[in-house]
């Protein structure tokens, strides 16, 4: 049995229109003798319509029943496509996230999968020719639905297509593949064929929205071909796969930011043994995402330690430093919100120099001021002022030659 997934995002199913779109996808692959899982998403806006109800109804919603609320999008996307298909003569039925065997842990909003039951849905394919399967959800060991988070019908699909040996698995989206920036604000921005699932993941850890980045460690770890390609056009897309040689002759692959970061500076800690373990292990209990960190030379035994928090945590990291008043002082906690992360991204980072020297002379020459500065094997990362982001966007994406099509560095 020859199988392929195919993952269509809200804007490819927001309506009818699209929806024979998506259709005529899944016909061209039945067409070439496929079998079909079609993974999809909620329709366009479905979700933060049933976010929003649930505040009217909560101040604090379970997270639970918030699960089976929002999972409830999907659900209505699966069975009107699975309708449209069997009104055009297609063998093919709807399947919820338990129905395919999607087994996932407990955490509500954001499980993770444990277990797909492949025999189950291989058992389904060989009475339909497609099965239109609901993305995003799963069940815990409970028997309780759950959500994988944002992006996460990405990752149901990824798995789906590892558990049953898929001979591709194509994202569809509203984008025609992974691009060297953020077209909309680089113009110059270009899509890349390929691209390493290291270099992905980089990209996707800084921001960039087009894969969740769960779905790629998932297709990295179980090897699974992955393509990512648009609706609403015959673009071959962006392939994603492992590094190959050739790869490494291009410096830096891409440019990726944050704005949704903020820094944390801690005056004046006692320079002993400890002190940074003392920091950040409630940081890690209380579920604080820590990036970028600095520890300044020590005097007086003094110092002082700066880090980086998603936006969206910093409230939470406050109230655990509040709880650690006998190691730090409230009036020496500073924040700043007004910060961004840029990265430059690349596997031929590994066997190259002067990098940074490039990244640096660039911000340099546009008067832009490095706060920190992390480092890992295929990643340069600056912390700068928001206000800078875009330009030094555009201003590396020129630097590293990627404006230019076949330009290397």
């Amino acid at each position: 049995m020859r199988i392929v997934v195919q993952k269509f995002g809200g804007t490819s199913v927001a309506n009818v229109e699209c929806m024979r779109q998506v259709q005529q996808r899944v016909q061209a692959s039945l067409n070439k003798g496929y079998k079909v899982v079609a993974v999809l998403s909620a329709m366009a806006g479905e979700t933060n319509r049933l976010l929003d109800q649930a505040k009217q109804w909560s101040l604090r919603p379970d997270p639970a029943e918030l699960d089976v609320l929002v999972s409830t999008g999907e659900q209505v996307s699966v069975a009107l496509f699975a309708m449209l298909l069997k009104d055009n003569g297609i063998k093919a039925r709807s399947l919820l996230g338990f129905q395919a065997g999607i087994r996932t842990d407990a955490m509500s909003g954001h499980a993770r999968i444990l277990a797909v039951d492949a025999d189950r849905i291989t058992a389904w394919l060989h009475e339909y020719d497609v099965l239109v399967v609901a993305g995003f959800q799963g069940w815990d060991p409970i028997d309780r639905i759950t959500t994988l988070g944002r992006g996460g019908s990405d990752t149901s699909a990824v798995a789906l297509a590892a558990a049953l040996k898929a001979e591709s698995c194509d994202l569809f989206k509203d984008v025609e593949g992974i691009y060297t920036a953020d077209p909309n604000i680089c113009a110059k921005a270009r899509k890349l064929e390929h691209i390493s699932y290291e270099e992905m993941l980089e990209m996707a850890g800084m921001g960039a929205k087009v894969l969740q980045i769960r779905a790629v460690g998932f297709a990295m770890n179980h090897n699974v071909p992955l393509r990512v390609r648009c609706t609403f056009n015959d673009e071959p897309g962006t392939l994603l796969t492992k590094e190959e040689t050739g790869m490494e002759s291009m410096v830096v692959t891409g440019i990726a930011y944050d704005k949704n970061q903020a820094r944390v500076t801690l005056l004046d800690l006692k320079d002993k043994p400890g002190i940074a373990a003392a920091v950040f292990s409630p940081l890690a209990a209380a579920g604080v995402l820590v990036d970028m960190i600095v520890q300044n030379a020590s005097w007086d035994g003094l110092t002082d330690i700066t880090f980086t928090v998603p936006t969206a945590s910093l409230d939470k990291t406050k109230g655990v430093l509040a709880s650690l008043a006998d190691l730090v002082n409230p009036d020496k906690i500073i924040t700043d919100l007004n910060v961004a992360k840029i990265s430059a991204i690349g596997v031929g980072m590994r066997n190259h120099t002067g990098v940074a020297a490039k990244v640096f002379e660039t911000m340099k020459a546009e008067r832009i001021n490095v706060l920190m500065i992390s480092t890992s094997e295929i990643k340069l990362t600056c912390l700068i002022e928001e206000k800078y982001a875009e330009l030094a966007v555009r201003s590396l994406h020129t630097a590293f030659g990627l404006d230019k099509k076949e330009e290397y560095v």
